[in-house]
């Protein structure tokens, strides 16, 4: 397998996407911040000296996501139709999981998008609550499906001991 953001001599390139048609495009992702205990009871009690953790969390997600192609190099540009980012607090952890999807019509996916967005929300999380202590930790971003494209349909399998696998169907 090659890598398509490599040229012949191995040098970094932006992928050239203009003979590829345009489908809807869609990628889910997820990641989670873990706390102290005290931490997480701030969190929710929304009682933050920055106001409301989870919300804001939210709005910069989204915010993120538009923003994919000026942080990642050689992401291109994509008009999304939608995002959607869900902030919640997970007492198991304790901390605040994240889940994100992105759409768009276009000629690439949206999988940097959808990852972007949870990874801005979780640094937005950490950013609102590091004045309660620096010891948290970011981590299991990752992505959860997509569809779109001329690979098809993707889901991360259940269990994580199997490998991940392509499927034909999500829905």
């Amino acid at each position: 397998m090659s890598l398509s953001h490599l040229d012949e001599k191995g040098r970094a390139r932006m992928v050239d996407v203009a003979a590829k048609d345009e489908s809807e495009r869609f990628a889910r992702a997820e990641g989670a911040i873990r706390m102290s205990a005290d931490t997480y009871a701030m969190v929710e009690r929304n009682s933050g000296p920055k106001g409301d953790v989870l919300s804001t969390a939210e709005l910069a997600g989204v915010m993120g996501a538009k923003s994919t192609s000026q942080l990642i190099p050689l992401c291109h540009p994509i008009r999304l139709d939608h995002v959607q980012v869900k902030a919640e607090l997970d007492s198991d952890l304790p901390g605040v999981r994240v889940e994100t999807c992105a759409k768009a019509v276009g000629r690439t996916g949206v999988e940097m998008e959808a990852l972007t967005a949870a990874s801005v929300a979780l640094l937005t999380v950490y950013d609102m609550t590091k004045a309660a202590g620096h010891g948290m930790e970011i981590g299991q971003i990752r992505l959860l499906e997509k569809t779109g494209g001329s690979k098809g349909a993707w889901r991360r399998s259940g269990d994580a001991n199997q490998p991940d696998k392509k499927t034909e169907t999500l829905r």
